[in-house]
């Protein structure tokens, strides 16, 4: 099973494409009139992006990397799924943004793209559809240019340990074996009607350090977060305006972390 998740996440992310395009949650008419998609946590980590080059990797339907080309970057896309990429490229084409997209696994990006960036950015559940850290550290290291950086903004790995409901506790913080689930609906729109299966992993801090270390990365910057800038988990409330806790957790756990990798 775990040897089909490209497979199997591929169709998870499709089928949940078209839901998340016209969810309120992505609030997509806003944002084709303009409005950023992105966050103050990764818009004060990315800093003035004109007129740099930025891979995002794990792109979705591309609405972060359209933000950063309307801030004056020059962006590349990349995700599995290709139902997204195809809406990401559509919409570029129609908001005449100087964006590209390319539909692949993220471990197979070297071998769409030979470029070299000043900054790799991904954020928001990504990584945990990937079994193997390491080599996403090394796909990086390889689109960095000498002195770019990595922007990564990730749900904490605490997070990933409780269900879904936020009372009890079934998987572990370390890494292990592949999440094997049934989904139902999902994070943008709860009552959705889509059932499909999704093979995950959890990854710790440490590991996710280390494996940027190990391929040369000096890490510039780590900050954890006791709140979610989306309504994207049951029992959630707004406690200050965009911010967003776990209402019978309070500000006890971590919620987000962000790290800023340089490429010596």
């Amino acid at each position: 099973m775990q040897n089909d998740y490209k497979t199997i996440n591929k169709a998870l992310w499709n089928a949940k494409t078209d839901i998340h395009i016209s969810s309120e949650f992505y609030n997509n008419e806003q944002f084709l009139a303009g409005k950023s998609s992105l966050n103050d946590i990764e818009i004060d980590l990315l800093g003035d992006v004109k007129g740099l080059k930025i891979l995002h990797l794990q792109c979705h339907f591309g609405q972060d990397t359209i933000s950063l080309t309307r801030m004056g970057a020059n962006c590349v896309g990349i995700d599995i799924s290709d139902k997204a990429i195809d809406y990401a490229n559509k919409t570029a084409k129609e908001l005449n943004i100087d964006a590209a997209f390319i539909a692949c696994d993220l471990y197979d990006a070297p071998n769409y793209c030979n470029e070299k960036f000043d900054i790799v950015y991904t954020s928001y559940g990504t990584i945990g559809w990937l079994p193997d850290i390491n080599k996403w550290a090394e796909v990086i290291t390889n689109f960095l240019k000498p002195g770019g950086k990595l922007v990564f903004v990730e749900f904490h790995p605490v997070v990933w340990m409780f269900d879904e409901n936020f009372e009890n506790i079934p998987y572990r913080y370390f890494q292990d074996e592949a999440i094997v689930e049934v989904e139902e609906g999902t994070y943008a729109e709860k009552g959705a009607d889509i059932k499909q299966k999704s093979i995950s992993w959890n990854h710790g801090l440490a590991e996710v350090m280390t494996s940027l270390i190990d391929k040369g990365l000096h890490i510039d910057n780590f900050q954890e977060f006791d709140y979610s800038p989306y309504n994207c988990f049951n029992g959630c409330v707004e406690y200050e305006k965009g911010k967003f806790r776990i209402d019978k957790l309070g500000n006890k756990i971590p919620m987000i972390y962000s790290i800023v990798a340089m490429k010596q």
